[in-house]
């Protein structure tokens, strides 16, 4: 064939396009032990096995986008039937899949690949779908509209997906059982192609308000700039089998980029910050509103825990909130081990604080308070305690305390001062 030198640069640029978006040949190492049923029942293994491979592909991404994204996409092909016979009961595995999944989406989603090449990827993506019983990539519908990259794809994908889910949604409104996988996906492709009155038409005809789907009507009204709109529509998603933290934070999210801090604050931090820990949730509170003093969340904070104002001690402790912190713990609750570490930890630096906390972690072990309290944790308790009160002047002051409350020991079988009745300071009077 002969090629005019006028064209010669057009075929030199399309072939080496071809060449940048096909994946180059490579060893995959988690290949191999990514087999059907590759795992048996125990979930220790395949979770060690799901971080290598997660670990694996993100190295191979920064040097190789492309080729980076085509080991997510083997992955996620392998994921369901090596993981099929694993014990899932406890989570773990989920929790491990699912942050994998959230890592490696925008390796794919990000990659520079063309269409067709993107195409194809989909195609098996969708197949993995279609394929993942237990199920386990089921969030990978979420992520749709990234995967599809251009709205053009995605326009085509919801197209795609669209009638299928108009089908279901109408079996289930005349009393029917039917079920389709791509409902996210296709609600994800919509946003993604701008089609965002067409996502609410196609809620419309929902015959449940699952917040999995409305949230993609509160993403369209944003992207239409009626968030007041959006955040009516997600109070109104409200119902008892939504998640009320999931909707309160959207609706804050919502609020914020508004510019309403104070209104986003007031009405969703609490709800929408909650977190594994009270102190985590405190921090993510505080990081989020600047504006508001440290003291002034606390207080919030303890506010809408009434009767577990201790539970807050961590969180006033990390802030140097020394004297709220005490407070809470003399008048509400606290686990007795973590007074005894921050006596520990602070009976140099902050005597007078850890001395006040140490006698409550006494206080709290006599009241039968804290979980397999044992003699060493009595004994901590009291060490560190009696230490801090000589740093601080006050050792006198704090024992006539200790032996007040050892005097009065309602604990099981007298358990404190049985233990503390051998110390040279506390004067038990027996009988």
């Amino acid at each position: 064939m002969n090629i005019s030198p006028g064209n010669r640069k057009y075929v030199h640029i399309e072939l080496f396009h071809k060449i940048v978006t096909k994946p180059k040949k490579h060893t995959w190492l988690f290949l191999s032990k990514f087999r059907r049923h590759a795992f048996g029942w125990r979930s220790q293994r395949a979770i060690m096995r799901v971080k290598e491979a997660v670990k694996e592909i993100k190295a191979t991404a920064r040097k190789d986008p492309l080729l980076g994204a085509e080991g997510a996409i083997l992955l996620m092909e392998r994921l369901s039937p090596a993981l099929e016979q694993v014990d899932s009961s406890s989570g773990a595995i989920g929790n491990t899949v699912n942050r994998a999944i959230e890592a490696l989406m925008p390796i794919i989603a990000n990659a520079p690949a063309d269409d067709q090449v993107r195409g194809k990827w989909l195609e098996r993506l969708w197949k993995a779908i279609e394929e993942d019983d237990i199920p386990y990539i089921e969030i990978l519908s979420e992520h749709w509209g990234s995967l599809c990259h251009s709205p053009q794809l995605a326009s085509h994908w919801a197209d795609t997906l669209m009638e299928p889910v108009r089908i279901t949604w109408s079996q289930e409104r005349s009393g029917g059982s039917g079920y389709f996988k791509g409902v996210s996906a296709c609600l994800s492709a919509l946003f993604k192609a701008g089609r965002f009155e067409e996502i609410l038409e196609l809620l419309d005809l929902a015959p449940f308000m699952f917040w999995n789907d409305r949230k993609w009507g509160v993403k369209a009204l944003a992207a239409m700039e009626k968030k007041a709109e959006a955040l009516r529509y997600a109070e109104n998603s409200r119902d008892n089998y939504s998640s009320p933290i999931a909707i309160a934070q959207a609706c804050e999210e919502l609020l914020l980029a508004s510019g309403m801090a104070e209104e986003a604050y007031s009405r969703y931090a609490i709800e929408a910050n909650q977190k594994n820990t009270y102190l985590a949730t405190f921090r993510a509170i505080a990081k989020k509103y600047p504006n508001k003093t440290e003291k002034e969340i606390l207080f919030d904070l303890v506010a809408s825990t009434p009767g577990e104002e201790g539970k807050w001690f961590a969180a006033a402790k990390s802030v140097q909130l020394y004297q709220e912190a005490v407070e809470l713990v003399w008048n509400s609750p606290c686990d007795p081990k973590t007074l005894t570490r921050a006596a520990r930890d602070l009976k140099d630096k902050e005597p007078l604080f850890a001395a006040e906390v140490g006698s409550a972690a006494l206080r709290w072990i006599i009241a039968g308070y804290g979980y397999e309290i044992a003699a060493s944790d009595v004994l901590d308790a009291y060490s560190f305690t009696l230490e801090a009160a000589e740093n601080a002047a006050c050792r006198e002051e704090v024992l006539h305390r200790i032996r007040s409350m050892v005097g009065n020991d309602l604990s099981r079988g007298g358990f404190v001062g049985k233990i503390l009745g051998s110390e040279p300071d506390i004067a038990i009077v027996q009988g």
